[in-house]
């Protein structure tokens, strides 16, 4: 395959640095944006290659709509656009700053729309173009603590949806949703925390290595929605089919695998604001007891799961009959 040319917004750590590492070693040439310009540049270097390094917000539209000039001024045009560039934030809704609540929806949210608006603009005047939207399993399903980051990764799933319904007129202009499950990256330890102890990526974590060659194999064969983690589907299951068991679960699942505590951590915005200098992975350690507590919560949805599938497919039949 010839090279790409390839932006990344969020290529300073976690999934958005796998994927530069793994379009690089494609030899695509790639455009890094992200807040931290020493970040960007280490990765740049890891890149080996044709690198144009842009310091972007993309959460502010005018640094986005720059880094969409400067990648075409530079190479002529772009071929394929991934955003996973976010921010989290953990406590109760209610104890979450509005401050902090409404940056987490502008930067996760808006953010994308501002990438999304960029891109299609290039893509409709070149004739093609594929736009990749890092979701999250939390834009399907929702958890405690969580409600900033849900809210928003919801609102991207809206958006993406909507955007391909508007590009269908476009068959070589391609809209991709990512949908990652719990990944080893340092937003959860970088995260505003008014949660009272250091979030985690609950059980099963995938490395951030993954969803970089998920993100490559959406370039190379655009799809609606990859979907990349071994509970995802089931977890959406237990989600959409018996609301009030997981309703029940999920609260003390998410504060026992989802929240280090051990690691008290005081009222913090983290990096929701200003970006911090990248730490390599975002995992806690979990105990026998942590890693049996998510095998008994699996199990009980699984068996829930099974019981309501039965159920709806016997008044199926006796509705028929």
């Amino acid at each position: 395959m010839s090279s790409r040319v390839v932006v990344l917004t969020g290529a300073s750590s976690g999934i958005g640095r796998a994927a530069a590492l793994a379009f690089a070693a494609r030899g695509d040439m790639l455009v890094l944006a992200a807040r931290g310009l020493a970040d960007l540049e280490k990765v740049a270097v890891d890149c080996d290659g044709d690198v144009l390094v842009v310091p972007a917000d993309v959460s502010v539209r005018t640094d986005v709509e720059k880094l969409a000039q400067a990648a075409v001024e530079r190479f002529g045009r772009i071929d394929v656009w991934a955003d996973t560039a976010a921010v989290m934030a953990y406590g109760r809704f209610e104890d979450l700053p509005p401050h902090v609540f409404d940056q987490v929806i502008t930067t996760d949210l808006l953010g994308p729309a501002n990438v999304a608006r960029a891109a299609l603009r290039v893509f409709r005047s070149q004739g093609h173009g594929t736009l990749i939207l890092c979701s999250s399993l939390v834009g399907h399903i929702t958890a405690p603590n969580m409600a900033a980051y849900s809210t928003a990764k919801w609102g991207l799933r809206a958006l993406t949806r909507t955007l391909r319904q508007e590009t269908r007129d476009a068959p070589d202009i391609h809209v991709c949703e990512l949908i990652p499950g719990s990944v080893d990256t340092p937003i959860y330890t970088s995260a505003a925390n008014y949660a009272g102890f250091v979030g985690r990526p609950p059980p099963p974590v995938d490395s951030a290595d993954r969803m970089g060659a998920a993100i490559v194999r959406l370039a190379d064969r655009p799809r609606p929605g990859l979907s990349v983690g071994a509970t995802n589907r089931f977890i959406e299951l237990g989600f959409s089919s018996m609301p009030p068991v997981y309703d029940a679960l999920v609260g003390p699942l998410m504060s026992r695998l989802g929240l280090s505590r051990s690691q008290p951590a005081p009222p913090d915005d983290g990096n929701v604001f200003t970006s911090r200098p990248r730490t390599e992975g975002g995992r806690g350690r979990l105990g026998r007891t942590a890693v049996g507590a998510m095998a008994a919560g699996a199990l009980a949805l699984s068996a829930t799961a099974a019981v309501a599938l039965r159920r709806g497919l016997r008044r199926r039949v006796f509705t028929r009959r």
